[in-house]
């Protein structure tokens, strides 16, 4: 489990794709500290640490990546260079500052808009099919493992599911957000507590029928 609190802005270092991608991160966590083993969240996703090192260039941790998850995160864009938000796992007794995030992935949401609003940032996502009753005005959702607050929900029709996020000056500065414009994909996953209230009403439906 994790919060949605980046606490380390990296990147790709490589990647190399035979059966299942490889993808190697440079960070600026001690890997001492790092368990093989590990979960860190990688802009949203939770990958197991499988090789890790320091070094003078650029301490650097590895992780493979199944074609499910190339599939379903914008993963399968990564090359050398592009940049990361990471976290790591949450301990018993860590602050929880943003909510409970698992790591797994639902979709892929696409930035339509940006536009300054005094020093923070106003972005529109268009949310993926099939998971507009999840996003609700206030309520949390994660996006490239950033916890974030909803401002609005506006429903399109046929064009979608449309929301606004602020982006504060810290957020964009410590996260990928200072560098997002119109057109990126963004790993997307819906609140907890949202998805298992849609499930108990969805059941209880079920049942009423």
């Amino acid at each position: 489990m994790f919060t949605g609190i980046i606490t380390d802005l990296g990147a790709v270092k490589s990647r190399e794709d035979r059966g299942d991608s490889r993808f190697v991160f440079q960070a600026s966590y001690d890997m001492d500290t790092v368990d093989m083993g590990a979960s860190i969240a990688c802009s949203g996703v939770c990958l197991t640490v499988v090789d890790k090192g320091n070094s003078p260039e650029g301490n650097w941790f590895a992780a493979d990546v199944s074609g499910e998850t190339l599939s379903v995160t914008t993963l399968s864009g990564w090359q050398a260079g592009t940049a990361v938000n990471f976290e790591r796992a949450l301990r018993l007794g860590d602050e929880l500052g943003g909510h409970l995030v698992s790591g797994h992935v639902d979709g892929v949401a696409e930035i339509t808009d940006l536009r300054m609003e005094g020093d923070s940032r106003r972005f529109t996502f268009r949310a993926p099919d099939g998971f507009a009753r999840f996003v609700a005005p206030k309520g949390s959702v994660v996006l490239d493992g950033v916890s974030l607050t909803v401002n609005e929900v506006e429903d399109r029709g046929a064009e979608g599911c449309f929301f606004g996020v602020n982006i504060i000056p810290h957020t964009a500065e410590m996260t990928t957000f200072g560098q997002r414009k119109p057109g990126d994909r963004i790993n997307f996953e819906v609140d907890l507590m949202a998805r298992y209230v849609a499930q108990l009403l969805d059941r209880n439906q079920g049942l009423n029928n």
